[in-house]
């Protein structure tokens, strides 16, 4: 038998990506196939799939926006919460340090640091950071339990108004279940004392739902010289309950985290056999998180509105250096951020009449946004085994207060000119206004403002075919310490501070072909041009812009149903990335570039009446990546398969996880840069430094229902 496609009902949250285009909604879904006829099995319904899979007017704007079962995203196998972002074609996720940290994350020729230019959102609550202690924007997504994610939606470029800032490269938005179809408990067992156990639970209080999902999680990790130790600790608590003519859902998140670090080591040092390929050089490297919130959202027909409230905290030792600043006592130091977070939105979708309006369908959307970091510390500590040191007696080099506010109205339209044909027209207005409390010289305030306008063109060229046309402006907002500087922290010297928002722009052409049964695929051409990167100056602990940029790239994804047994899936990107002026001595290559990404898999469902075994092989390839910006160091490529078999029944499963089933001794990351060993000139040794990929390991997960 086949399944086929089918158009489904959703009901975007504010915060959704394309905000209510338009009354027609249509969503990408997959199905294994074979009878026309047939009604789908639910144990095989589950596979993801990119792109729109009709062709008439949408949620969708792009061909480079999708969406996601939140059932499909437990189902891949997969080393780390993180890595749910790699359904989203083109996009990989590493590690550099710890499991407890936020994730490194590479999406079109951006190593985007741990969230710079990629928005990220839970449940209507930013994750993105502002003017964070280790790195502006960085995202931690080891708060998200993934059983409890309903759904992901994700988008890429610059084309949607209902989205600002980080969002240059692209931007995932995770929404959390509403209902459950049973209890659920999950135990997963693995190598080095690897042991993770999630709950699920629904019950009605009154005239709603109340949902409640506990983790908890340890892990030593296979390192040879540290003993990770991590304890993982999260709560997802949820209340939704009808209200007038839409819908209420209070949620309350805890999370905890503590850990130790393996963090990036010098090839030298393993070929000269200081270490070995899993060693460290400095072991008392590690950190603490926590993340608190309360949120809010309603969604009806018409309205969408969200509130939240986060209380948050970091505090991370590292040292990528050793010797080289300070030979005596090593340089080691601590990155330290507190801060709690407001903000909230609201918008309204309303028909649309205009003059070139033909046919009915026509839509626009109005919304404000508001968001208030008030961080009571980011600082930047000298540290030895954990302890501050330096000559004021508490090692600081930069402690200060911030407090970042943002203001921002939006507009999106949808215009149908024909049945076949639609166009899309935004904007924004955002404003942002800082202040930095903390050493003088480099304390005071700055605001600035922002407009960005958007345009889109969707053509239904036939039955199975649709075409998009995009162009789009965006921005970056920059670490608030970076725009007050004047002198640097460490050698006094004279700075020049940088822009609190950078522009970008966007433009991107692409098409999806789907018969709706057995196939899915999605092309996109894009270019992003950027007024200038970000530089994270660790020494300083600022942010500071560096040279402006042009990207351009390609991505295909395609997905298969070959029948109601076997599915398939490949997505590849190609990127260039350079920068776009001349600086003497430099060249023109961004360090963190990832050219090509390839991402493929398939699964066999054996399997009848909800009963029986999956097999699931998946592949990933990131190219050698560009670590120097005359691109002469070669890095080595990475090639990881994971592997997983499963049997379900219907009240129970048992699933075993082979990751990196090749033992592969590949790279996870790798960066250029001068560190010193003891016995090394003072000037240090300008090396390949990377994080190795975690060797081959076996979970086994056993689930029931009850």
């Amino acid at each position: 038998m086949y399944l086929r496609c089918a158009q489904l009902p959703l009901r975007f949250s504010s915060v959704s990506i394309a905000l209510a285009l338009s009354s027609t909604l249509f969503i990408p879904v997959s199905y294994a196939l074979d009878d026309p006829d047939a009604v789908p099995e639910p144990d095989i319904e589950r596979i993801r799939i990119q792109g729109s899979t009709q062709t008439q007017s949408g949620q969708f704007v792009s061909a480079s926006q999708g969406w996601v079962s939140g059932d499909t995203l437990v189902e891949r196998p997969m080393l780390r919460t993180g890595e749910m972002l790699e359904f989203i074609p083109g996009m990989m996720v590493t590690q550099h340090s710890g499991s407890g940290k936020a994730n490194q994350y590479f999406l079109r020729g951006f190593n985007l640091d741990h969230g710079t230019d990629f928005a990220v959102s839970v449940d209507g609550m930013p994750v993105n950071m502002r003017s964070h202690g280790h790195g502006q924007g960085y995202s931690d997504l080891n708060f998200v339990i993934p059983e409890m994610v309903d759904n992901l939606s994700y988008f890429k470029g610059t084309y949607y108004a209902n989205i600002g800032d980080f969002s240059s490269a692209g931007g995932a938005y995770f929404s959390s279940k509403d209902s459950l179809e049973s209890n659920q408990l999950f135990v997963t067992l693995g190598e080095d004392n690897y042991r993770r156990a999630v709950t699920l639970n629904s019950a009605s209080i009154g005239k709603g739902t109340a949902i409640a999902a506990l983790e908890y999680q340890t892990y030593d990790g296979p390192w040879t010289d540290i003993n990770e130790d991590v304890k993982k600790k999260n709560a997802n608590l949820r209340y939704i309950v009808p209200l007038f003519d839409g819908e209420l859902a209070i949620s309350g998140m805890a999370y905890e985290n503590n850990w130790n670090s393996a963090d990036q080591v010098p090839a030298r040092a393993i070929e000269s056999g200081l270490i070995d390929r899993l060693g460290s050089i400095d072991t008392q490297v590690g950190g603490d998180s926590s993340r608190y919130s309360l949120s809010a959202q309603y969604s009806s027909d018409t309205i969408n509105a969200s509130l939240y409230a986060i209380d948050t905290d970091l505090t991370l030792f590292s040292n990528f250096t050793y010797f080289l600043d300070n030979p005596d006592m090593g340089d080691q130091f601590e990155q330290a951020d507190d801060r709690k977070i407001y903000g909230g939105e609201l918008s309204t979708t309303l028909p649309l009449s205009t003059p070139f309006t033909v046919v009915e369908g026509s839509s626009i959307t109005l919304g404000g946004q508001w968001r208030y970091d008030d961080i009571d510390n980011v600082g930047l500590y000298r540290t030895q085994d954990l302890q501050r040191i330096g000559t004021n007696g508490e090692g600081i080099i930069r402690e200060d207060a911030i407090e970042s506010s943002s203001y921002a109205a939006f507009v999106q339209s949808t215009i149908m000119l024909s049945d076949a044909l639609s166009l899309s027209l935004g904007g924004r207005y955002d404003y942002f206004d800082v202040e930095v409390d903390g050493q003088s010289e480099n304390s005071g305030s700055e605001s600035d403002g922002m407009f960005s306008l958007k345009a889109g063109l969707k053509y239904r060229v036939t039955d199975t075919v649709t075409t998009f046309a995009n162009i789009g402006q965006g921005y970056h907002s920059n670490d608030a310490r970076g725009t007050t500087i004047t002198q640097d922290p460490v050698t006094g010297e004279a700075v020049e501070p940088a822009p609190l928002l950078v522009r970008s722009l966007g433009y991107e052409t692409g098409i999806n072909w789907t018969d709706d049964k057995t196939y899915n695929i999605s092309a996109a051409l894009w270019q992003l041009e950027l007024d200038s990167e970000l530089v994270y100056v660790g020494d300083a602990g600022f942010t500071e812009a560096s040279r402006p940029s042009k990207r351009y790239g390609v991505e295909l994804s395609a997905y298969y149903w070959l029948s109601h047994h076997l599915t398939a899936d490949v997505e590849a990107a190609y990127t260039k990335a350079r920068f776009s002026d001349t600086v003497d001595g430099e060249g023109d290559h961004i360090d963190g570039t990832v050219p090509v990404v390839v991402s493929a898999g398939a699964t066999w469902y054996q399997r009848s009446n909800q009963k029986g075994f999956s097999y699931t092989l998946r592949a990933r390839y990131l190219s050698s990546r560009t670590v120097d910006s005359f691109d002469v160091i070669e890095p080595p490529s990475t090639f990881l398969l994971n592997t997983q078999v499963a049997y379900q029944h219907s009240d129970w499963q048992v699933g075993l996880e082979v990751l990196n089933l090749l033992d592969n001794d590949a790279h996870d990351i790798d960066y250029y840069y001068a560190s010193r060993l003891p016995g090394e000139p003072e000037e240090g040794v300008e090396d390949l430094h990377y994080h190795p990929v975690e060797p081959r390991t076996v979970r086994l997960t056993f689930g029931i229902k009850y």
